[in-house]
C-alpha cells in the first residue's frame, strides 16, 4: 500500500501531461483541418505518442505514434458503434394514421333525432 501512495502522484502527473499534450493536439488538428471528426483524435494519439517517447529515439518514437493511433482508432470505433447502436433506438417512427374509409361509421348529432 505505501508503495501505491508513492507511486501514485507520478502516475497522475503522467497522464495529465499525457491528457495535456492530447487536448493540445486535438485542437490544433481540429483548427488546421476545419473539421471535428474521429481523425483528430487518432491522429492526437499519434502525435502525443510520439512526442512522448521522442527522448528514447526515432524508432521508439515510431513505434509509440503507431501504438497511440492504433489505440485511438480502437476507441473511436467503439464509441462510434455504440453510438450507432444506441441511435437506432431512436430513431424516430412514423405515426400510423387510420385511413378514414377503414373506421367504423359513427353516430353524429342529426342521426340520434336532436
Amino acid at each position: 500500500m505505501a508503495a501505491i501512495k508513492v507511486r501514485a502522484p507520478v502516475l497522475g502527473g503522467n497522464f495529465a501531461v499525457w491528457g495535456g499534450l492530447f487536448s493540445t493536439f486535438d485542437c490544433a488538428l481540429i483548427a488546421i483541418r476545419n473539421k471535428e471528426d474521429p481523425w483528430n483524435a487518432i491522429g492526437s494519439g499519434a502525435i502525443t505518442g510520439a512526442v512522448l517517447a521522442a527522448r528514447r529515439g526515432a524508432k521508439a518514437s515510431l513505434g509509440a505514434a503507431v501504438a497511440g493511433g492504433i489505440i485511438l482508432a480502437v476507441i473511436e470505433g467503439v464509441g462510434i458503434a455504440i453510438n450507432r447502436a444506441v441511435a437506432e433506438q431512436y430513431k424516430p417512427v412514423m405515426p400510423q394514421i387510420p385511413d378514414p374509409s377503414q373506421l367504423p361509421p359513427t353516430q353524429s348529432h342529426t342521426q340520434r333525432g336532436y
